[in-house]
Order: structure tokens, then C-alpha cells, then sequence
């Protein structure tokens, strides 16, 4: 019988912490994760701007402060 994975996990939470940590590595040099299109944060520079026209800034932030308060 094949263990599954959620046997597994529960194994390894009884693992010390320096096992669990080893076996963590390992399992992500052998699988790394998928690596997906690397974007950059410059990519979004823009996005919702239309949200903001005509809102003033600092009556957007006191009303925010405001908000934090109440």
C-alpha cells in the first residue's frame, strides 16, 4: 500500500524541526516549484489610475484615518 500524501504530512509533523526543514529542501531541489512568466512591477504602472481622477489625496487619506477610528 502507497502511503498519500496527507499521511505523509502528517509524518513529517512529527519530524524535529531540523528533519522537517532538511526534507522541505530536499523535496524542492528534486521538485522545484513551476515556474511561471516572470513579470515586472513596472508592467502595472497605471492600472485603475481612472479610479482616482478627481479624488482628492489628502481627503482620501483623512477619510481613511477617519475610517480606522470608527
Amino acid at each position: 500500500m502507497q502511503p498519500n500524501v496527507e499521511s505523509m504530512i502528517e509524518a513529517a509533523k512529527r519530524l524535529p524541526p531540523a528533519d522537517r526543514r532538511r526534507l522541505a529542501e530536499a523535496l524542492l531541489e528534486r521538485y522545484p516549484p513551476e515556474q511561471s512568466e516572470a513579470h515586472h512591477i513596472t508592467e502595472i504602472r497605471g492600472v485603475g489610475k481612472d479610479l482616482w481622477i478627481g479624488l482628492d489625496a489628502q481627503t482620501y487619506v483623512n477619510a481613511e484615518r477617519d475610517a480606522w477610528e470608527n
